[in-house]
């Protein structure tokens, strides 16, 4: 919701999932490093919404994907949108985050 007001593409957990399989994206998670640790998107980073621009990908072309905790948390539409100001053309965020993820029974990684 927060996503397309701030003028941002947003992508379903199902379409994400879906296009991991044929494509290449960065997905970031931008929960607190417990939650991440708990359950995460397989393949995501973890950035704190005030992340170093150094972290992200040198190519300014690449698919980013972030995600937060759930439709109302702004932390992931403000990262992306830092990332589009940084330059980067392909950014997406998938407004369910990792609630709407697990609600749809995909895949998770969990750990350090």
């Amino acid at each position: 919701m927060f996503a397309m007001l701030m003028g941002l593409k947003s992508i379903s957990p199902k379409e994400l999932h879906e296009r991991m399989q044929a494509e290449t994206f960065t997905i970031i998670d931008v929960n607190a490093e417990q939650s991440w640790r708990r359950a995460r998107v397989p393949g995501a980073i973890h950035l704190g919404v005030d992340y170093d621009a150094g972290a992200l990908p040198h190519d300014k072309s690449s698919s980013l994907i972030f995600y937060c905790s759930n439709p109302l948390c702004r932390k992931a539409p403000s990262a992306a949108k830092r990332a589009k100001q940084l330059g980067y053309a392909n950014v997406r965020v998938m407004a369910a985050g990792i609630t709407g993820w697990t609600d749809a029974r995909l895949p998770v990684e969990s750990g350090a």
